[in-house]
């Protein structure tokens, strides 16, 4: 049996960076992943801007490592079936990044052992030990591994009845540069019923392409809708010929998950904790561990109580709400069809509020209606 102070489970970036968090404050910290690192990591993979500051990195820093770092200055957005609106910005306002490369450089800067192509196959409480597959044991136990993630389904002792958010995505090198896809523009494109949208994030040599709804239903015809645009508008014929593939997430405020237990905390997408507007789960993730690691780090025991105060930051956060239908009935569809079409509600409310989560700056963006 091998003895730490705390198992993570789960090696995306909210693993590596409590594990990381952790072992600068003296903890001596075990990951294990049931995935072999450096892995393909269903995501989009653009970052926001207060990513890299969450993770005391510069980008020149990581991009002098020789990974992928797209600087994105501006969006194209439209609802299927419309003209696009185009969002230019004087800076540099996000980044996208291959997950394959991003999450094998964070793991590896956490400084921790890694156990991976382990799944976790059994956890079990004995007094106030953690043990996982009869093998490590710990005080602390971290859940990092996403929507499915072991202990989330531990800790919530049954089935997660709330209703999740299902993607299909592909990332592929493109064989050459016919496509309509600007390196630092992607795309976001909106289904009609504003349930969902798809979008193409260029990466360099490396297209990403996916689409994500609320809920399963007839999805795979909207996937199919989704391919054959792409060919027809944007000169992505590759899509049939990649590997698609499938996964899902808890948009916060969907519906409540318990965070902490005795010992035990959740972070990132095990704990739900995607930005319902846009699905980006890569900032929360980091700020949860990062919040988690310091509530360990401040509490003098691991018993539920003391790790409350996790739970109570993350509520304040990322405030929980019953789950209730949110179908768009059609009068509210074409409403918010004709407000996609306009720039200024693009610019403010869909680019700068729910997908860059900004605060205004006095710099204009330069907003054009393309044709």
């Amino acid at each position: 049996m091998t003895r730490c102070d705390a198992i993570v489970v789960g090696g995306g970036p909210a693993g590596s960076s409590c594990a990381r968090k952790l072992r600068r404050a003296g903890w001596r910290v075990i990951v294990i992943d049931r995935a072999r690192f450096p892995r393909d990591k269903v995501c989009a993979g653009w970052l926001t801007p207060d990513v890299f500051p969450l993770l005391d990195l510069d980008p020149a820093e990581y991009r002098s490592t020789g990974a992928t770092l797209q600087e994105i200055t501006g969006f194209r957005t439209r609802v299927i079936g419309g003209n696009p609106v185009e969002t230019r910005y004087p800076r540099t306002v996000s980044y996208a990044i291959r997950r394959c490369e991003f999450d094998a450089f964070l793991l590896r800067r956490a400084g921790v052992p890694v156990i991976d192509g382990s799944p976790v196959n059994s956890i079990r409480r004995d007094r106030d030990t953690w043990i996982v597959n009869g093998q490590l044991e710990a005080p602390v136990l971290v859940g990092a591994g996403g929507h499915f993630c072991p202990v989330a389904r531990h800790l919530r002792g049954g089935t997660d009845t709330a209703t999740p958010v299902v993607a299909k995505e592909a990332e592929f090198r493109l064989r050459c540069t016919d496509t309509d896809v600007i390196p630092d523009i992607p795309e976001l494109l909106f289904c009609r019923d504003l349930q969902g949208y798809g979008w193409c994030v260029r990466k360099g040599d490396y297209l990403n392409v996916g689409i994500g709804r609320r809920g399963g239903r007839d999805f795979n015809q909207h996937v199919r809708h989704f391919m054959d645009l792409l060919a027809a508008t944007m000169h992505i014929d590759q899509t049939a010929d990649v590997h698609w593939r499938g996964h899902a997430y808890l948009a916060a405020g969907a519906g409540p998950r318990p965070l902490v237990g005795p010992g035990v905390l959740l972070v990132g997408d095990a704990a739900g904790l995607a930005y319902p507007e846009s699905g980006e789960g890569i900032k929360p993730a980091i700020e949860s561990a990062n919040l988690a690691a310091s509530t360990l780090i401040g509490a003098k025991r691991a018993s539920e109580d003391a790790l409350l105060p996790y739970a109570t930051a993350i509520e304040q956060r990322h405030p929980s709400r019953p789950q209730v239908a949110r179908r768009t009935d059609r009068l509210t569809a074409a409403i918010g069809r004709a407000l996609l079409g306009s720039s200024l509600f693009t610019r403010h409310v869909v680019i700068d509020r729910w997908f860059l989560r900004s605060k205004p700056r006095p710099a204009r963006a330069h907003v054009a209606t393309s044709n």
